[in-house]
């Protein structure tokens, strides 16, 4: 478990609130304040150099390396037989929590082009953008930056994200932003198709029929998450996505070559290199409740990326990502989930209480993204 202070001691409350009360109003994110030409990050962006330092070692290429698992079997085009795929699938949900996918049925150009919309969105005229600016997480459809304005001891992230939350079913066209709205709805639709397969192998993982994820009910819902990191001019003292873990059962995410993923393993940062072509997958901790710890979710974060050279690091920005979420539909939001009663026995028995799915993001997101998890609240 990382240390969870991160508050900046630098700065006092009133003029921490000032200076982000002042950065939303803009509206413009964080590639507003980059736009505008500064060489320093606001004081609310930085991160305790006690958090950073104490973080876990950097692991070198060689010593380890995230798990890619190729689905041709499942969607005609080869690789490896079923079985052998299952197992491969397992070992990736019980060790790593983190695993690369390849030929995973979402075309090359559906992704691309969900690239391209998403940097076109983020980077389109403010006036335009400002449009979609709001902090009501209500909405279906919102940009934003700094998401935890209840909270605003905490450092900001570096990072500006379009949110699209799905619900029961697909959204009406008309409210995605033009610019993005024909790629949204593509790739969207391919996502869950692969989530579906995805859901059938992992239960097959567990010893369990591969329709019973998906006859639980646990992942009708989907939001996505299209998220631009934009350069940072001083990289070192913040971080894109601060240290955490998924609140949801199973995220897909789609991630261009800049890099600056990070995932935790045996106490060591592992990057997850870009791969052309490959979209990554990673459990989280709702899946990790309902399997009895079997499946792991794991914190990850984001490295700021500079612009290059000595000080900055080989990094250079901006990044683009887009991380879909899959949890319960509106009528299961209140449902309990607990560990699953035929992976529990006498010398297994349940690791923690059933929860349902609005009690434990309501729990998430009271406490921030703080480098430690929620899932200890919920542990017997």
């Amino acid at each position: 478990m990382l240390s969870s202070n991160r508050t900046c001691s630098i700065l006092d409350y009133e003029e921490r609130a000032k200076e982000v009360e002042e950065f939303t109003k803009t509206k413009l994110g964080v590639k507003g304040l980059v736009d505008s030409g500064i060489q320093k990050i606001p004081k609310f962006f930085i991160f305790s150099q006690d958090f950073l330092n104490n973080s876990p070692t950097k692991s070198t290429v060689n010593d380890f390396k995230v798990p890619v698992i190729d689905l041709g079997a499942i969607f005609g085009g080869g690789g490896r037989p079923r079985a052998e795929l299952v197992n491969q699938i397992r070992v990736a949900a019980e060790t790593w929590g983190f695993f690369q996918m390849v030929n995973h049925g979402v075309p090359k150009k559906v992704m691309d082009d969900l690239m391209m919309s998403t940097r076109k969105f983020h980077e389109q005229n403010k006036e335009e953008k400002m449009k979609w600016y709001s902090q009501d997480v209500s909405k279906l459809i919102r940009f934003y930056s700094y998401g935890y304005l209840h909270n605003i001891s905490a450092p900001a992230n570096w990072r500006d994200s379009l949110a699209c939350n799905f619900q029961d079913s697909d959204l009406q066209q008309q409210i995605l932003p033009q610019l993005c709205r024909d790629e949204i709805i593509e790739y969207t639709k391919c996502v869950e198709e692969l989530k579906e397969k995805i859901c059938e192998l992992l239960s097959e993982a567990l010893g369990l029929r591969s329709e019973y994820l998906s006859e639980m009910e646990c992942m009708k819902c989907r939001s996505l998450f299209s998220h631009y990191y934009p350069i940072c001019p001083q990289p070192q003292l913040t971080l894109g996505t601060t240290n955490h873990s998924d609140p949801y059962f199973l995220t897909i995410l789609l991630q261009d070559n800049v890099g600056g993923l990070q995932f935790l393993h045996n106490n060591h940062w592992l990057d997850v290199p870009h791969l052309d072509g490959a979209l990554v997958a990673n459990i989280g901790d709702l899946m990790q409740i309902i399997t009895n710890g079997r499946f792991k979710s794991v914190e990850h974060r984001v490295l700021a990326a500079g612009g290059g050279g000595p000080e900055n690091g080989p990094r250079t920005g901006p990044r683009i990502s887009a991380a879909c979420f899959f949890y319960p539909s509106i009528p299961n939001i209140a449902k309990p989930y607990g560990p699953i009663k035929e992976l529990l026995s006498h010398t297994n028995p349940p690791l923690y209480k059933e929860v349902h799915f609005k009690e434990y993001t309501t729990l998430y997101v009271s406490k921030g993204l703080d480098g430690t998890s929620a899932i200890p609240h919920f542990q017997l």
